[in-house]
């Protein structure tokens, strides 16, 4: 029982640095087609975790209308769009940090409970409302070191900074749904399932395209990149998490989560010498408290 409660807030802890290693890894494929990368890292992911989903295909038969729109909701958002999202946004590496993009990712508290108040009709309270302003505070100095930015000094990062938003909304919203699906699927079921519904979707989209990017023009160094993030800060990090995510509330999630924010920010300095200026670690900080207290605030 003592094991129990021991190993879900680590692997959280465990997955979330290696999603800070994860960024530094994609990007050094900057110059490949960021839809090409999220393809090939679900589909050799769906192949490795195939046997799971077989093992699991019980479960998958005892679905119900409303689990089926959370794993399709988690699949499409949190698997297709948000990797596709944060994976374009780090391809903008000479125009914006790594730390920042990761950083606004604590805005996924926010657009969680966002969502759940349009769906769920619940009510935002002024609480929420003051962490949420916060919140958009500290993004703005976290991006631009100021809170009043000048959107003519650096376009590009600002794409990047709108990518990493969209991703934080669609991984934010991915959290809740996937919180409700697992309590009809074991976390390694719902692993394997999401993997192979992003890869089936991304297939059939790849293959409409007409401009579809080439899978033999990648080198031998970038096929490594993608299989070290399969193996590790991809899918594998993802099955991690969801094993967390199963026996732990998703607030609590939240905040073992704060370990990305903090190891991005330190690989960021070690490994390319970028540090935040100070404006932007303040603008960090408070990113930080106000998704820490959104959760919370939310049930007041």
């Amino acid at each position: 029982m003592k094991t129990i409660k021991f190993l879900p807030p680590l692997a959280i802890i465990f997955a979330a640095i290696l999603w800070s290693v994860d960024g530094y890894i994609r990007q050094n494929l900057y110059n490949v087609s960021s839809f090409l990368i999220v393809l090939l890292e679900h589909l050799l992911g769906a192949i490795i975790f195939l046997p799971l989903l077989i093992k699991g295909w019980k479960e998958v038969t005892k679905l119900r209308d409303r689990s089926w729109v959370s794993v399709i909701w988690v699949a499409l958002f949190g698997g297709l769009l948000g990797t596709y999202f944060y994976t374009k946004a780090l391809s903008y590496v000479e125009y914006i940090d790594l730390s920042v993009v990761v950083l606004l990712q604590k805005f996924q508290p926010l657009f969680a409970i966002a969502l759940a108040a349009v769906i769920l009709k619940e009510k935002l309270t002024k609480r929420y409302l003051l962490c949420a302003a916060g919140a958009v505070i500290g993004g703005l100095f976290v991006t631009f070191g100021s809170i009043f930015p000048n959107f003519e000094t650096n376009s590009k990062m600002i794409i990047a900074s709108l990518l990493s938003l969209l991703a934080a909304f669609a991984w934010g919203s991915s959290t809740v749904l996937g919180k409700h699906a697992l309590k009809h699927l074991s976390f390694f079921t719902l692993t394997s399932l999401r993997l192979w519904i992003t890869t089936i979707v991304a297939l059939a989209i790849f293959c409409t395209m007409k401009n579809r990017p080439d899978i033999f023009a990648l080198t031998g160094n970038q096929w490594m990149f993608i299989i070290i993030i399969v193996l590790s800060t991809g899918s594998v990090a993802l099955f991690i998490y969801y094993y967390g995510l199963k026996y732990i509330p998703a607030t609590h999630a939240t905040i073992y989560e704060l370990f990305w924010p903090f190891s991005a920010v330190l690989i960021d300095w070690f490994i390319r010498g970028r540090i935040l200026t100070t404006s932007q670690l303040f603008g960090g900080l408070l990113l930080i408290v106000s998704s820490i207290l959104l959760p919370r605030k939310s049930s007041d």
